[in-house]
């Protein structure tokens, strides 16, 4: 696993730079606050990613969880956060693809229950059931980002059904779900940073 302290500095790095395009994704169809939350929210693990880093893998990740959660606000920040905590519920603290695969699987269904959500409805859970099949199924880690890639702009044609964007019915057809969109560059940072040591 890569140096964890790297992994938050890659994702805070990453939502920092595409605040503005996620914040445009969420004007058009949510409620426009979707690139300052995550913003604040990652901004808020970089603060305190030596303490994070300092703890056993499945600790670090509930750590992260529960900062975001207090720190994202809106709907992202319970289901951003609920991905964290699942996370570092179920991973082993020397984890093998295998087990990456397993926890991840957990994790999709923690925060589809929490969003009362399923895959198809133009949320986040759209770029993970992709990415989770993709480690599954033994892709590299430039594939698995990719797919999740591929995975945010398949929502574009998408009619959304859950969260503020179902408020807009036929509207939200033609707009990429904020959501997927920051979930697959969060995906693409941690894939390229676990690749690149």
């Amino acid at each position: 696993m890569a140096d964890f302290s790297r992994l938050i500095a890659a994702t805070a790095d990453t939502i920092a730079a595409h605040a503005e395009e996620l914040t445009a994704l969420d004007q058009a169809i949510g409620d426009g606050d979707h690139g300052l939350n995550m913003k604040r929210g990652f901004e808020a693990v970089r603060a305190e990613a030596e303490g994070f880093a300092a703890k056993p893998l499945p600790e670090a990740l509930k750590a992260v969880g529960t900062k975001l959660v207090m720190t994202v606000g809106g709907a992202s920040g319970p289901l951003f956060g609920t991905l964290f905590l699942a996370l570092g519920k179920e991973m082993p603290i020397e984890p093998d693809r295998a087990g990456l695969a397993t926890a991840l699987g957990k994790a999709i269904e923690a925060v589809a229950a929490r969003g009362k959500s399923q895959v198809g409805q133009k949320t986040m859970l759209d770029v993970l059931q992709p990415v989770y099949e993709a480690l599954a199924q033994g892709k590299t880690a430039k594939e698995i980002a990719d797919a999740a890639d591929k995975a945010a702009n398949a929502t574009v044609p998408m009619k959304a059904l859950r969260g503020r964007a179902s408020f807009l019915g036929e509207r939200s057809i033609g707009h990429m779900d904020a959501g997927a969109r920051s979930t697959a560059l969060l995906v693409r940072a941690v894939a390229e940073t676990v690749e690149g040591h």
